[in-house]
């Protein structure tokens, strides 16, 4: 079906995305969406692991950038990599408001190796976003612990149950370096 590093490379964006998202649906919820975005946006590294199906146990990392959408409309642009040993994925996804809801894309989108954004909505301190690949559905989940971590997990239907397949735990990078301490 997928390689495995074309399996962690979908899952792994559609995590990252997630870690450097939020998706939201009524046009009401606007400044408080925008808000979050630009809560979530900046430099995200840290671990992954596929938790179900035929590559289980599978570990990798991750190395992301986000930054909100410009404008009036909430959203993100997400660009970095996801790593599975010697394997470097590039990561990139795409989510804009449209009306009272969002669309988007991971990678390239379902018409490519990627998934499409087909529904979200932001919370106080998480995201839940629809994810759609052809006949595959299910929804990636991003919830901020604090402002320098956030936990991800990806689930796909299987007939009625959401099934957790993919989890990733992401640290904001901060540079430390104090603006006065250059000479």
């Amino acid at each position: 079906m997928f390689s495995r590093p074309s399996l962690i490379a979908r899952g792994a964006a559609a995590f990252a995305l997630a870690a450097t998202v939020g998706v939201a649906t009524p046009a009401l919820s606007g400044g408080k969406d925008k808000a979050f975005f630009e809560k979530v946006s900046g430099q995200w590294t840290g671990p992954g692991e596929i938790v179900a199906g035929k590559y289980k146990g599978t570990k990798f990392t991750c190395d992301l950038a986000g930054e909100p959408a410009t404008g009036n409309d909430a959203g993100i642009k997400l660009d970095g990599f996801c790593r599975v040993g010697v394997f470097k994925q590039p990561m990139s996804a795409l989510i804009t408001q449209k009306g009272n809801s969002y669309t988007g894309k991971f990678l390239d989108g379902a018409d490519g190796k990627g998934l499409d954004i087909v529904s979200g909505n932001v919370a106080k301190d998480k995201v839940v976003v629809g994810i759609n690949r052809k006949k595959l559905n299910g929804a990636m989940i991003a919830r901020l612990q604090n402002d320098k971590t956030m936990n991800i997990t990806i689930s796909v239907k299987v007939e009625n149950t959401m099934v957790p397949v993919i989890g990733v735990s992401l640290n904001r990078q901060v540079d430390d370096i104090a603006v006065g301490s250059i000479k």
